[in-house]
């Protein structure tokens, strides 16, 4: 069984992989949905990751959809007290930005879709610079007070903003965030590194990053020459132009070799061996793709392997 991780300041413990929920009610019906989340769970999984916008983006969806999934998956199979469950608010049409009454509001909706009474992990989905960090702060705190939410984070946020909703919060004796979530990969590197890393680092934060597959490039599926049917082929595909990117390729290619593993696994174990990372972010449209996912518990990098991918990435 995999040994769990403190999330943070929170008392909130979760495994090594935080299942993505961003294809659910998207690329991945409610039944696949339900089937990727049995897996997850049957695999020591405990740590699913939404958001209210999921998938507002596709002609047909208004938001909602991935927590309404996740919420009839809960119902159905009577394990809430089971899943540590994060989702966000500031980014749904109607539901924008961070004034209290709209995260109050936002909190509300994604209760009832996700049919439960409280939010393990809450984040700000994107920071909103238009009010200040006390307002916000505040109202998070009032949701930790009332129950609603066990914890809060932050996501999309500058170290500035970050490191002043930390010291309200702390000054103020109000609820802080716990954990970040930041745009982090081994072909995306510059967002995270550096000042907010170092900010997270000295607050205790744990980071929990997404895109952390860069949309399945880091999969090694994207090759020279090979046609990938998938929504984010675009994006993925985007990195093979990259010098760095085949360089990552490579690197991928020698130290997956040589712990038998799948590509996908070796960037996620990569990730977790960076200071503050608790649990890289993934999603599975299919049950075949999550064995590589979850994979990252068992698969521990040595120091230099992490500093041979570290260098191909610079």
């Amino acid at each position: 069984m995999t040994s769990l991780r403190p999330l943070g300041s929170s008392d909130l413990s979760v495994f090594p992989l935080a299942l993505g929920g961003n294809v659910f009610g998207w690329s991945a019906d409610q039944d696949q949905s339900f089937a990727v989340l049995d897996a997850y769970t049957a695999a020591g999984g405990n740590f699913v990751d939404t958001a209210d916008v999921y998938s507002a983006w596709v002609p047909g969806n208004s938001g909602g959809e991935s927590e309404t999934v996740i919420g009839n998956w809960l119902a159905a199979r009577g394990n809430r007290e089971d899943v540590v469950l994060a989702t966000k608010v500031g980014a749904l049409e109607g539901v924008k930005g961070l004034a209290a009454k709209t995260i109050k509001r936002g909190v509300e909706d994604s209760l009832r879709r996700l049919r439960t009474d409280y939010i393990d992990l809450y984040y700000t989905h994107f920071d909103d610079p238009t009010v200040p960090v006390e307002e916000i702060v505040t109202a998070l705190d009032d949701l930790v007070r009332a129950g609603t939410v066990r914890a809060v984070a932050a996501s999309n946020i500058s170290p500035e903003r970050l490191r002043e909703s930390l010291e309200f919060a702390e000054r103020e004796g109000l609820a802080r965030y716990v954990a970040l979530q930041p745009h982090y990969n081994l072909v995306s590197r510059g967002t995270y590194e550096g000042e907010l890393q170092e900010v997270a680092s000295r607050a205790g934060l744990a980071a929990v990053p997404y895109y952390a597959l860069a949309s399945g490039f880091l999969t090694g599926k994207y090759r020279p020459g090979a046609t990938v049917d998938s929504v984010r082929a675009e994006s993925a595909g985007g990195h093979l132009g990259t010098e760095r990117g085949l360089k990552v390729l490579d690197a991928l290619d020698r130290v997956a070799a040589a712990h038998d593993a799948e590509l996908a696994t070796v960037a996620l174990a990569w990730l977790a061996a960076q200071p503050t990372v608790v649990a890289p972010i993934a999603s599975a449209r299919t049950v075949e793709q999550l064995p590589a996912l979850v994979a990252v518990a068992e698969v521990e990098l040595t120091d230099a392997e992490v500093a041979e991918l570290t260098a191909a990435s610079a």
